[in-house]
């Protein structure tokens, strides 16, 4: 896979510039973000030969990353993840989502961040901040959230994440980055041989529709359990109504780390190019998928088909459907309080 030319990525979209920012460090590393949803587009790293793969999947232009499918690399929000029949209620007062996930509003709407072209704050070699105003009432969400978010590439190979927001009104924010990895290149179609360490012993496991129970419950002794490394294939397919529901894992794990500080959340890792992908988050919790609905449709970068498990996503965020489950984690910001949440994808080899 090639970097992608910036000449690519010239255009407009509702009124506004888009841009591409290639960021690298001192060891080669390339990240490549765009302002249209604040989307990663590229991340080139080595594997233990030092030869270097783009590891996340995507689009080679910006009129495929426009019409595409909409959450490769996305920064998600107002609300990451799934909300029940698309409403909520705050101090009384019941609010309405766009529903587009079955019954449920998923990822902000169809109209959320992943589909705004945000603003360029400031950017250099190794750093980027963008920032977008969603104004009140957009995709139903009470009050106007300013939003930004930093990207920066160490010389750690660390891609950090910094999130920052501030609302007029009370509203519920939960934001993410969905990155479709693939650690043996993003044109190779299968990630069941690779392995994934979560740092949880507990999980939210959801009904029918993919919505939490309400229940924490330990991951012993289920195929959700992967406190050890374990092969993503082994139990994919045990016959168990969580993993029929999503059609594999689609599922969040509660991270086992203090409240709001940073801590490991995942290790994901391919054997034959030795590479590893470490997560961590200030966030509760982590939503990992296997790209199970995937069924080749979405052409990506060099013409490569995105077929069903050829990626992963480790999604840092709080747990879905928080807005309607007082016992989970708030995600209630107010008025003279601050958004702040940080998520780190550090990359090295074995």
């Amino acid at each position: 896979m090639k970097i992608i030319d910036q000449e690519s990525f010239k255009g407009t979209y509702k009124g506004k510039e888009v841009a591409l920012f290639t960021l690298k460090n001192s060891n080669g590393v390339i990240a490549q973000i765009t302002n249209f949803g604040a989307k990663i587009v590229s991340i080139f790293v080595p594997d233990r030969n030092g030869n270097f793969a783009d590891v996340l999947q995507g689009f080679d232009t910006i009129d495929e990353w426009l019409t595409g499918f909409p959450y490769f690399g996305a920064i998600c929000g107002r609300y990451a993840n799934r909300i029940a029949n698309g409403k909520f209620i705050i101090d009384g007062e019941e609010y309405h989502l766009p529903i587009n996930n079955g019954p449920n509003s998923l990822h902000g709407g169809p109209e959320g961040f992943n589909n705004q072209v945000f603003d360029v704050v400031t950017s250099d070699s190794n750093s980027v901040t963008l920032k977008y105003k969603s104004v009140d009432g957009e995709e139903g969400y009470p009050g106007n959230l300013n939003f930004s978010i930093t990207y920066t590439l160490t010389n750690d190979n660390e891609l950090i994440l910094d999130y920052f927001g501030t609302t007029d009104t009370a509203t519920h924010v939960n934001i993410c980055s969905h990155g479709f990895f693939n650690l043996a290149g993003c044109d190779n179609n299968d990630i069941t041989g690779h392995t994934m360490m979560i740092n949880s012993k507990e999980y939210t496991p959801v009904n029918e529709v993919q919505i939490p129970t309400g229940e924490i419950l330990p991951v012993a002794g289920t195929p959700m359990d992967f406190r050890e490394n374990q092969v993503i294939g082994d139990h994919i397919d045990d016959d168990t109504d969580q993993l029929k529901y999503g059609a594999g894992y689609d599922h969040n794990w509660i991270i086992d780390k203090p409240l709001g500080k940073l801590g490991l959340a995942a290790v994901y890792a391919e054997p034959n190019s030795g590479r590893v992908m470490e997560v961590f988050t200030t966030q509760p919790g982590i939503q990992f998928y296997s790209a199970n609905w995937h069924d080749g449709s979405d052409v990506g970068k060099g013409g490569v088909p995105y077929t069903k498990r050829s990626a992963v996503c480790l999604e840092a965020q709080n747990y879905p459907d928080s807005p309607n489950q007082s016992h989970f984690p708030s995600t209630l910001l107010k008025p003279g309080e601050e958004y702040e949440e940080s998520c780190i994808y550090k990359f090295s080899t074995k």
